[in-house]
């Protein structure tokens, strides 16, 4: 299955990229108040991202040279539907690019990757206080998932919970 063309200024992410978007990890981070909980690392995230078989992917979004936004995604399985779908991690644009449109080619390009290779879906989360996104996405048609609590097992929690597998 072939993938579809994507818009001027949209690419795959390369090796050569991982600096700029931990940059902008980073400066996402600190819009979400959450800048101290970052731990990723060049290695890490090149690792992620460029394995023989890679769990995880990434767009990038570059204008005159520079990298000025990402989409981060891998994919998830939907059960009801038996096909794949997306899930995005994280889509980012810097302050100075926002209003132009890298954030809506970023998700078009990710929705023409689901189309071209028959998935289902592309999911994200966003944060409950973050208006501007969520006005951004429901102008594009996404619908919020209000009936879903989304939980997560980490630190103490996962360890615990993991230990009681080995009976």
């Amino acid at each position: 299955m072939t993938d579809p063309q994507l818009p001027a200024g949209i690419r795959a992410a390369t090796p050569d990229d991982v600096p700029a978007v931990l940059g902008l990890i980073r400066e996402l981070a600190d819009y979400e108040r959450a800048l101290d909980q970052v731990r990723a690392t060049p290695d890490q995230l090149r690792a992620a991202l460029f394995a023989p078989s890679p769990g995880v992917f990434a767009l990038v979004a570059e204008n005159e040279g520079e990298v000025v936004g990402f989409a981060l995604y891998f994919l998830s399985f939907s059960t009801w539907e038996g096909v794949h779908g997306i899930h995005l991690e994280d889509l980012y644009v810097s302050p100075t690019r926002r209003g132009t449109g890298v954030g809506a080619a970023l998700l078009a390009s990710l929705a023409a990757i689901a189309v071209a290779r028959g998935y289902a879906r592309v999911e994200w989360s966003v944060l409950d206080w973050n208006t501007p996104s969520i006005e951004f996405y429901r102008r594009l048609g996404a619908v919020a998932l209000d009936e879903w609590t989304g939980f997560r097992l980490s630190g103490d929690a996962l360890l615990a919970t993991a230990a009681r597998s080995t009976g």
